[in-house]
């Protein structure tokens, strides 16, 4: 898959988030040379992808934690223009650092951090720092990092890998988060086309009558198609708190016939459908 003619990667921001790390991972992977715009928010980014030609996105899609992200798929499943897909995902673990000026940990008496950073970092400021900790608390991961030149060098903050590249740091200890197994899903999506790589999935959004069997009926098309699913969620409507939304994932790809004629089949038996990408399933 190939990105020559790429302008511009919109992301959730700021810099030097874990979207950013993600973002960075994507344009080693496709070799993508190109501006970056960090925006405030998902619908933010979708909107700048889809009012923009030749502009990608990333965005978190999925926590191990806190579960599915709904911004993002409802975002994508009403962008004006269809062609808007999925073109690749990746897993990053979500991992805090210590980060300072100064390179000796042990010199340490306090910490910037925001509030949600402070309560994920609880066990290692409660046994390996300071009885006395002086804490400061800020509003975001690269704010605490600039925060630390209005402090003298016994000061620290919590960040990441890329705050500390970002922001010249020194990172004094790494992985000081509780939870050692969080992860976060990201997808780059964009107006592009994908190839097959024999390792795909595919995802699609759908509604379907309410009426008795309908989603069974959907559901049945894949089991007799011989189609794994390997994810299915729903929502309310936006518009219709007594509609759902369907969202699936799948082995395959859209550009197998066989793939191709269950879509066109369970197209003719919703009342909403959005294909919402074929791509090479992660392996992290």
């Amino acid at each position: 898959m190939e990105f020559k003619n790429v302008l511009n990667i919109a992301y959730l921001g700021p810099e030097a988030s874990f979207s950013e790390m993600a973002r960075d991972a994507f344009c080693r992977k496709y070799n993508i040379n190109a501006f970056s715009t960090p925006l405030k928010t998902i619908p933010e980014v979708i909107e700048f992808v889809d009012k923009n030609p030749f502009t990608l996105g990333v965005v978190p899609v999925e926590n191990s934690i806190d579960g599915t992200l709904r911004a993002a798929f409802d975002n994508l499943m009403s962008s004006q223009n269809p062609n808007i897909r999925i073109l690749s995902e990746i897993v990053l673990p979500i991992e805090y650092c210590l980060l300072s000026r100064t390179t000796e940990f042990y010199s340490i008496t306090g910490i910037i951090g925001t509030p949600y950073l402070l309560g994920k970092c609880q066990e290692f400021i409660k046994n390996e720092m300071p009885l006395h900790l002086n804490i400061v608390e800020n509003t975001n991961m690269a704010e605490c990092a600039r925060n630390l030149s209005n402090y003298n060098l016994t000061y620290g903050s919590i960040g990441n890998r890329k705050t500390a590249e970002t922001y010249h740091l020194n990172i004094l200890k790494e992985n000081i988060n509780d939870d050692k197994t969080n992860r976060t899903r990201y997808i780059l999506f964009g107006n592009y086309e994908t190839p097959i790589t024999g390792n795909d999935k595919t995802s699609i959004a759908f509604a379907v009558n309410d009426s008795p069997g309908s989603l069974l009926e959907i559901l049945q098309i894949f089991l007799e198609n011989n189609i794994n699913l390997t994810y299915i969620s729903s929502q309310p409507s936006k518009d219709d708190l007594e509609e759902y939304i369907f969202t699936v994932n799948f082995n395959g790809h859209i550009r197998e016939p066989r793939i191709s004629n269950v879509l066109n089949i369970i197209k003719t038996k919703t009342v909403f459908y959005r294909f919402l990408g074929s791509y090479e399933k992660n392996h992290i």
